[in-house]
């Protein structure tokens, strides 16, 4: 079914960049406040908001069994609770609607002025209501790097991690979509031969490099989903920066793991980009360098070719691209990810985010964060103004950006971008 819509050969009757990330072969999924202020759920075709409430009204998915408000809520989770088939149907109606050669609303002005919008006269919102959210540590090369630097080179990787894809439970409240800025956050550090931690804002700013997942409904409480059907519970995916503090992380982590160094803000690109757009992107998921329990083990290929970068801004200044790395380098792929979240009868619901951890390359200029880039502190980055970075500036701007291309076609994520304030005063 998703074959027509991905065919590389197929035009829209919007005029769209032959760089664009959003060419008819995309159709993503995202909410968007009008010019109105009317919050719809929408898609996107090269720079043009599509309100697919609107296209609902005025009978454009005549045929498919869809409620009447189903466009009309301020997030996407009913409509991913409808499930793959619907999620099929809308998708192929969209691009059959914007196809060059369908004349029905393209000859239609009325009805054009209701549905189109430039993307510059909407204000974009976050997806989904994040009920839960789950952060992997999913890329071999990043969790070597890390436990390189604070612990033993030769065994780097803890004994579980070559096992199962470890992972822990964020904080969903503090989710925020592009364009929203974050403030450096307080909290307790600890110095070198310290006898007592001080309390102050952190001083080791960071962004990770992370894709994630969004589930629809997926299981009952005690049962497990198979990794053969896992990725029928998988919508599509978003860029995501899950923001750390590592002086503060360092202190806390032990014997639990993160907590103010991780809760403090997560931000996501606006346009959840499915799994079926992804088709044509398919790779391997890299070897296993040991045996995997049945449960863990699968077929064909589980991974998406989706390449990513990190830039940073400095105020009044040009940015410098100061990572390239790509989403393939997950050790632990997504039906893996889920397979083992739910082997123990966790629920899923939808609207439930899953994130991969920092996505790390094998190569230096291929980490997903500055603790890499830097290796902490110590290898300073030089920015276009004549500054250097070892972690994150107040008042830099983060833009991840992340796009697919096999020669042939291309699609991709836009960006998430996040400028970094001051801390705020903390009062009694």
């Amino acid at each position: 079914m998703p074959k027509i819509t991905n065919n590389p050969d197929r035009k829209s009757w919007i005029e769209v960049s032959s760089t664009s990330d959003f060419p008819i072969q995309n159709i993503p999924f995202g909410v968007f406040l009008t010019p109105d202020d009317i919050i719809t759920i929408g898609t996107r075709i090269g720079d043009c908001a599509i309100d697919l409430g609107a296209l609902h009204q005025l009978g454009y998915f005549e045929g498919i069994p869809l409620t009447d408000d189903i466009f009309l809520q301020d997030t996407l989770n009913d409509f991913i609770s409808d499930g793959k088939k619907t999620w099929r149907l809308v998708r192929n109606r969209i691009g059959d609607i914007f196809d060059s050669e369908n004349n029905k609303l393209r000859d239609n002005e009325a009805h054009r002025e209701r549905i189109l919008f430039h993307l510059s006269e909407v204000e974009m919102q976050l997806p989904v209501q994040i009920g839960d959210y789950t952060d992997f540590y999913s890329s071999k090369e990043h969790a070597t790097n890390v436990g390189s630097m604070f612990r033993d080179p030769e065994n780097a990787l803890m004994p579980n991690w070559l096992h199962l894809p470890v992972a822990y439970h964020g904080r969903s409240s503090s989710i925020i979509p592009s364009g929203i800025p974050i403030h450096r956050p307080n909290g307790q550090t600890i110095s070198p031969n310290a006898e007592f931690p001080v309390f102050g804002p952190s001083q080791r700013v960071d962004f990770e490099l992370e894709m994630a997942f969004i589930t629809t409904d997926a299981n009952v409480l005690g049962e497990p989903i198979s990794i053969d059907k896992a990725e029928d519970f998988i919508f599509g995916l978003v860029l995501f920066n899950d923001w750390s503090a590592r002086d503060i992380q360092k202190w806390e982590y032990v014997p639990l793991g993160p907590f103010l160094a991780k809760n403090f803000a997560s931000s996501i690109s606006p346009w959840i980009v499915t799994l079926d757009a992804l088709e044509p992107y398919r790779v391997a998921t890299p070897d296993p360098v040991k045996p995997q329990l049945d449960y863990l083990q699968y077929q064909g290929d589980k991974s998406f070719d989706i390449q990513l970068e990190v830039a940073i801004q400095p105020e009044n200044s040009e940015e410098k691209v100061v990572c390239k790395s790509n989403f393939k380098h997950m050790y632990w792929n997504m039906a893996q990810q889920l397979a083992h979240h739910t082997v123990n009868g966790c629920p899923v619901k939808s609207g439930d985010m899953m994130g991969s951890g920092t996505l790390s390359g094998k190569t230096s200029d291929s980490y997903g964060s500055m603790l890499e880039l830097s290796w902490g502190g110590k290898n300073p980055i030089p920015m276009p103004d004549g500054t250097e970075r070892t972690f994150i500036n107040d008042n830099d701007t983060v833009v991840l950006r992340g796009f697919c291309n096999n020669g042939s076609s291309r699609i991709g994520f836009g960006e998430v971008s996040t400028k970094v304030l001051p801390a705020i005063k903390y009062q009694k």
